[in-house]
């Protein structure tokens, strides 16, 4: 595994481009665009203010820069450097943009959610967009890039419109059965439109293109519901993460829950491996201690060691006990995501923060739990196999596989602590992300990391 040398970075805005040819980072106010294979700057563009928002054009020729606090969003060409464009939302201010699947529209929202404005590049003309729903996804595009649903709130009454994005003419316009509608996410295939309502009232609704409701789901009442949903690749499962600490899986036949996984603080399955991450400071010689020459800095101590051990069961995992009179508890499923052949799940309960499940979608059992020494801030599947990243905020990366674990230290001068990360599409490296720097780390193959686990204390 090999790491590049680290470039500055600001607000954790670097993306790689769909094509997988660029990658762009921004510097405050500035964008940088990289060839990938040799990580040169081929563009550096500047914009009008900081960055906050950044987004590629779904076939890599342009990108756009939001500047929400001065109503601004700036694009650039890759084709043609020279070329630029400059939309400013005036006092209706801006709070989202996004490309639209053509990657010739901008669509922004305004300030209190008051309409969408559609921009065109080709023709420069300006469409509007009415009564948009202030809520946490209102907004998704089917795979194919032929139409958007759009969630809506019209005289205290919760609605979708379904558009065709070559014209954004109006294609299907329903209300919903829900209290206040919080997200909206279509299946992969483009089939049927998933709504879920406030974690207020647990309620799941499938629709298909047309708008019919296709079923209708809800595991209890009277408590704090829906947390997260996914959907499998494959679209043949949707995952319902809960408050209640549990995961249900629906099929695409029935609409029907077909298992939960619960994710208990104690694991006493002994089919189910537990990685635990351990730490151990080097040990340091007398004879390695000297004083430094008289004006030297202070030379940094060596990093501790952590590696994985294989847990015996039963394993009890480090629980968080939330503060329950207080918004947004630290309870529930908070994170979950399929690895890209749909045979594996991936959750974090919110209070066992340190714990990473993976279960297995075919056998419907856990397959594996990763217990870190930190609280997992973020997790993401490699694209092109069932390959898992996760950080924890610290100066180590983490990967999971079916053939076992390894902890990898980030290199570089100080820590580099790891806040997020985002993988190449090959799935051969990912940028790496800290508050104020970001390096690329390059993966080996499959055999090579292999090695590495049974090196490092994994399992095969």
């Amino acid at each position: 595994m090999n790491f590049s040398e680290v470039f500055k970075l600001s607000s954790l805005l670097c993306k790689f481009s769909p094509d997988g040819k660029y990658l762009a980072s921004c510097v405050q106010y500035r964008l940088v665009v990289r060839d990938v294979n040799t990580l040169q700057i081929l563009q550096l563009y500047t914009c009008l203010d900081q960055i906050q928002h950044i987004e590629w054009s779904a076939d890599s020729l342009f990108i756009l820069c939001a500047m929400y606090k001065r109503g601004l969003v700036q694009v650039w060409s890759l084709e043609q450097p020279e070329w630029h464009c400059k939309i400013d939302e005036g006092s209706a201010g801006l709070v989202a943009s996004c490309w639209s699947p053509d990657g010739r529209h901008i669509l922004n929202t305004t300030e209190f959610h008051l309409r969408i404005t559609v921009w065109s590049l080709c023709t420069k003309s300006v469409s509007y967009i009415k009564y948009p729903k202030a809520c946490l996804q209102g907004i998704t595009f089917t795979r194919d890039g032929r139409y958007m649903a759009l969630a809506e709130r019209r005289d205290c009454k919760d609605y979708v419109s379904i558009f065709v994005c070559s014209d954004w003419q109006l294609l299907r316009h329903f209300d919903t059965d829900t209290q206040d509608l919080t997200g909206i996410e279509w299946a992969p295939n483009g089939c049927v439109l998933a709504v879920w309502d406030t974690c207020l009232e647990y309620k799941i609704l499938l629709y298909s293109l047309d708008g019919r409701l296709l079923s209708a789901y809800s595991a209890y009442e009277w408590s704090l519901g829906i947390k997260s949903v996914a959907w499998s690749p494959s679209s043949q499962f949707l995952a319902v993460g809960s408050y209640d600490g549990k995961v249900r899986i629906l099929n695409h036949v029935t609409w029907k829950m077909i298992t939960e996984f619960g994710h208990p603080a104690t694991i006493n399955n002994p089919k189910t491996v537990v990685y635990k991450e351990t730490q151990k400071s080097p040990q340091l010689g007398l004879g390695c201690l000297s004083f430094p020459p008289p004006g030297a800095g202070a030379s940094p101590l060596p990093s501790s060691e952590s590696k994985y051990e294989i847990a015996s069961v039963p394993v009890s995992l480090q629980t968080l006990k939330p503060v329950t009179d207080r918004a947004n508890p630290k309870i529930g499923i908070g994170m979950l995501a399929f690895s890209p052949d749909s045979y594996f799940l991936a959750t974090r309960n919110d209070n066992i923060p340190n714990a990473v499940w993976v279960w297995d979608i075919q056998k419907l059992r856990l397959f594996a739990v990763l217990e870190q020494l930190s609280p997992v801030r973020t997790f993401q599947w490699d694209p092109q196999q069932p390959r898992l990243a996760i950080c924890t905020g610290g100066s180590r990366l983490y990967l999971w596989s079916p053939a076992g674990c390894i902890s990898v230290q980030v290199p570089g001068e100080g820590d580099f602590a790891v806040l997020s990360l985002c993988w190449h599409l090959s799935g051969d490296s990912m940028a790496l992300l800290s508050k104020d720097r970001v390096c690329l780390c390059f993966l080996e193959t499959e055999a090579a990391v292999g090695t590495a686990c049974r090196q490092l204390g994994g399992h095969t």
